[in-house]
């Protein structure tokens, strides 16, 4: 018997054969993997098998004779996805394929600078640097230009750098006016020298490996040309999260007329922060016209209401190309919108959930609560430890686990106890104070010698002249400092004191000073940990509480609940998807609406709806009426996504506590008008929305009843306490509190004074 499998020298014609792999495709699925010729978009909405039609689209290919292994590229975004790639096409064809190229984008770049290093001003041997090389090269040219980096920081620089280059920018690309706005005027130099001093190293950092290839390819037509030859076929995956510099590698090796098959959801482009431009999906036809665009549509994952509510809420944002997904499957439940009074009350609500959902043999492994924000994980962590369930944080680390909050609580540690020198020793030179590795050594020898605790031997040795004036001066400055906040522990709020710790010791300046991507997310946790301290008596009564959380943090179970950010789910799926913290605000969130105006709502909203996507059967959104935010309480709104939600394929319920005024029923969903229709940013109730608009506002009495309160009289809230009152729009309260600012609030929770 004949191998069906066979490449010859050149492509042609294979031995006919039955197309088995093509009998599992939907008509839209085969279109896409028929369609071999020209450019081709395949929109792939989520769960609607992307994948699947990728690998059967190589294997058909090959099967086909329309290319050798080698005559075909195919570009993924991670490695995990690339070796997936190739198992899937190997079980379809029922052999290893050999010779083609299937990687990353850098693996791919790599791969081509490699043969041409000599043109590029490189050896083949040449070293890719990781972020630490890079950093200590980026100093070592601050260094020597004499630039403080205390005020142009590393990792500014190669923050700038990099931008540049997924802009598919070298140094003499880059414009004079946008050079002198980077790093207080130095950043252009510094990229041409960072450059230089890459190639006196023989090394490349992950942004060249492409930026070299758009050299090599824009300077040299020849190797443009072979590799154009060579390719008869590329496909890409998730087209949508490809940058400029990708987008432009893509554009020169496909021409104008090649075989370019990019996959992707334009709906789920969620990593603008990390280069991604959703603009190379939406102009796809423009770059390419004539291109064949198939959209896949029919999901194989979630339930009619879930995609429902998904595509209703997508369907807000302009910037798409649109389609719609559907199932045949069975309606399922409705997604459920659930109102309580605060974050902790939200934490209880999800725990009951998952306990209930668990008694009825649903596998823990199947339940995710997707966040917006990171510290928005610490009350659910406190919640699933109390309810004694295991969970799993994926993509980071458990909130009391994280660098910083770490950081923070050795303060605390070295605050509540002088001894602890594994807390001191953490913290010593943490923001840098210039405590070199052999001032600590003599401090360690002298702690050693004597029997003492670290702190005890720096008393001791600051005294004497054992060390150099300055390491001497910043160390007694620094037990000053501790002793001072000490004496603070029992005339001060334990919250209110870690804050003036964090803020006097430097440590938050350090995180704002930094401009990591994470430094934002860093000082939120900072933020959320000093709200948690002011739920406990004291400092002693918090950290006995961490030390408890953390031992029992460590679940050997299997079966667990995942807890993740949203944008780390993508590519997942779950049977039941939790979706707290949908507040104005808090999501959109608000940083993405100031820094990006209305692209930054729309993928915002993109990831909501990759959050409702990721449920199989059940997605379950909350919000909180109020939400101690950094320490202060504040009054929340819902995110306007809650209102976007068709009404058919949403189900409310109000919280004990929350609802006020008869029982819940009805439908949810908020009404076309939208909350921002009415005076002060506050929704105007409307009989066509009964249920949600109750959820989210304790109650509106049905009709407007005059106010039994005045402007300008004192009044007491029980979280903000007093204020008086500036302005009254219904049932709703504008009063500037002393200690909480102006908060708008509702009347029944106030009482006159």
């Amino acid at each position: 018997m004949s191998d069906p499998f066979e490449f010859t020298d050149s492509p042609g014609p294979a031995v006919a054969a039955p197309s088995p792999y093509l009998a599992g495709l939907n008509d839209t699925q085969r279109q896409a993997v028929e369609t071999t010729e020209g450019a081709l978009l395949v929109l792939a909405g989520a769960g609607t098998g992307k994948t699947r039609v990728l690998t059967t689209r190589l294997a058909h290919i090959l099967l086909q004779g329309k290319a050798r292994p080698w005559e075909i590229m195919a570009v993924t975004f991670t490695n995990k996805a690339a070796r997936e790639m190739r198992e899937r096409v190997a079980d379809l064809l029922g052999r290893e394929v050999e010779g083609w190229w299937v990687g990353t984008f850098h693996a791919l770049g790599a791969r081509i600078v490699r043969r041409h290093a000599e043109v590029l001003g490189l050896t083949p041997a040449f070293t890719i640097l990781d972020e630490d090389d890079q950093l200590r090269l980026i100093r070592q040219l601050l260094e020597a230009r004499g630039i403080d980096e205390k005020k142009t920081p590393g990792r500014l620089v190669l923050s700038a750098i990099q931008r540049w280059k997924d802009r598919g920018l070298t140094p003499a690309k880059v414009t004079a006016a946008e050079g002198s706005d980077a790093c207080d005027g130095h950043g252009l130099d510094l990229y041409g020298e960072y450059q230089d001093r890459l190639k006196a190293l023989n090394a490349c950092d992950f942004g060249d490996l492409l930026l070299h290839c758009l050299t090599l390819f824009l300077a040299d037509p020849e190797a443009l040309a072979h590799y154009r030859r060579q390719f008869r076929y590329i496909l890409v995956d998730e087209y949508q999260d490809t940058n400029v510099a990708q987008y432009l590698w893509l554009r020169l090796l496909a021409g104008n007329d090649g075989n370019l098959c990019c996959v992707g959801d334009d709906d789920q482009s969620i990593y603008s922060w990390r280069g991604a431009e959703v603009g190379n999906i939406l102009r796809f036809e423009k770059d390419f016209p004539g291109a064949h665009v198939v959209r896949l549509e029919r999901n194989y994952r979630s339930t009619p209401h879930i995609l429902g509510a998904a595509s209703g809420l997508i369907a807000h944002n302009e910037g798409r190309l649109g389609k719609t997904l559907w199932t045949e499957g069975e309606a399922g439940d409705k997604v459920l919108v659930n109102g309580v009074w605060d974050g902790e009350e939200e934490a209880r609500f999800v725990g009951d959930e998952i306990e209930s959902l668990q008694a009825k043999k649903h596998p823990l492994n199947g339940m995710a609560i997707l966040v917006r924000a990171g510290f928005q994980t610490r009350e659910f962590e406190e919640r699933l430890i109390t309810l004694g369930i295991p969970y799993r944080v994926i993509g980071g680390q458990r909130f009391y686990e994280r660098q910083e909050i770490r950081d923070a609580i050795a303060y605390l540690r070295v605050i509540a106890q002088p001894a602890d020198d594994l807390a001191f020793e953490r913290i010593v030179n943490v923001p840098k104070r210039g405590i070199g590795a052999s001032t600590l050594q003599a401090v360690h020898v002298l702690a050693r010698a004597q029997g003492v605790p670290l702190t005890r031997a720096v008393e001791d040795i600051v005294a004497t002249d054992e060390l150099k004036p300055k390491a001497r001066a910043t160390l007694a400055a620094l037990l000053a400092d501790f002793d001072r906040w000490r004496g603070l522990l029992s005339t001060m709020d334990a919250a209110d004191l870690t804050a003036q710790v964090l803020d006097e010791s430097g440590y938050t300046t350090m995180w704002k000073q930094s401009r990591a991507p994470d430094a934002p997310g860093r000082l939120e946790n900072l933020k959320e940990m000093v709200a948690a301290i002011g739920e406990f008596e004291n400092l002693a009564g918090f950290l006995e509480h961490v030390s408890l959380v953390m031992e029992n943090d460590e679940s050997t179970a299997d079966d667990k609940v995942n807890l993740m950010t949203l944008h780390g789910a993508k590519g997942l799926e779950f049977e039941t998807v939790f979706l707290p913290g949908w507040e104005e605000g808090l999501f959109p969130h608000q940083r993405a609406l100031d820094e990006s105006g209305t692209g930054g709502l729309e993928e915002e909203r993109r990831l909501a709806y990759v959050g409702l996507t990721r449920a199989r059967r059940r997605a379950i959104v909350s919000f909180a009426a109020n939400r101690r935010v950094y320490g202060q309480w504040q009054s929340a709104i819902p995110s306007r996504f809650v209102d976007e939600l068709p009404a058919e394929h949403v189900a409310a319920r109000a919280a004990p506590g929350l609802y006020r005024g008869g029982e819940a029923g009805g439908r949810g969903g908020f009404g076309e008008a939208g909350r921002f229709g009415s005076g002060g940013g506050w929704p105007r109730r409307r009989a066509a929305a009964p249920l949600l608009d109750d959820v989210a506002w304790s109650i509106q009495p049905a009709t407007a009843a005059a106010s039994r309160f005045a402007v300008g009289q004192r009044v007491f809230h029980q979280k903000f306490g007093y204020g008086r009152i500036v302005a009254i729009d219904g049932n709703k309260l504008e009063i500037a509190f002393e200690k909480a600012g102006d908060k708008k609030v509702i009347d029944s929770f106030v009482e006159a004074v």
